[in-house]
């Protein structure tokens, strides 16, 4: 094989550039190694009305789990609802803020009852916490409703 002096020089160069650039770390096996999978590729998509105002901002949240038998929910992504028309795709900072709400281990899960003169609270029921929200709420209202003003009028007036 007869090789001129300038078929050497491009040859070798080009020999040279490959080795050198495949010893910086610019070899393609490399960026392969790289990627990975887009992390909401195999979540479940729920819209969702943001708790904390009464604006009522759109949510879309991302979360694993089908409710499958041994499998734990857990949210991964929540971002605003583009389609939604109050906010847009928008949120504000308590709402962008939402997925360290859900995942903060201080977070009460379960409802809790302190009794009257008790430093310990005590879990119960959602059924028996309801009750008495409800019978609490109920004892308020027929103390402190008001029907009519000083004047008669019709008021229909709950005053707490």
């Amino acid at each position: 094989m007869d090789m001129s002096r300038r078929q050497f020089f491009r040859v070798s160069g080009a020999g040279l550039v490959g080795s050198s650039i495949a010893a910086l770390g610019f070899s393609p096996a490399a960026a392969l190694a790289e990627t990975r999978n887009f992390k909401l590729a195999r979540t479940t998509e729920t819209r969702n009305t943001c708790p904390y105002c009464s604006v009522g901002c759109g949510l879309i949240m991302y979360s694993l789990g089908d409710r499958a038998k041994n499998v734990v929910p857990a949210i991964l992504h929540i971002e605003g609802d583009p389609d939604h028309p109050v906010n847009r795709g928008t949120l504000c900072p308590k709402g962008a803020g939402l997925l360290d709400f859900v995942h903060s281990p201080h977070r009460l899960k379960f409802p809790e009852v302190r009794e009257a003169g008790s430093n310990e609270w005590k879990r119960i029921s959602w059924d028996s916490a309801l009750d008495r929200i409800a019978k609490l709420l109920k004892d308020d209202r027929d103390a402190n409703f008001q029907r009519t003003s000083a004047d008669g009028k019709i008021v229909n007036r709950w005053t707490t």
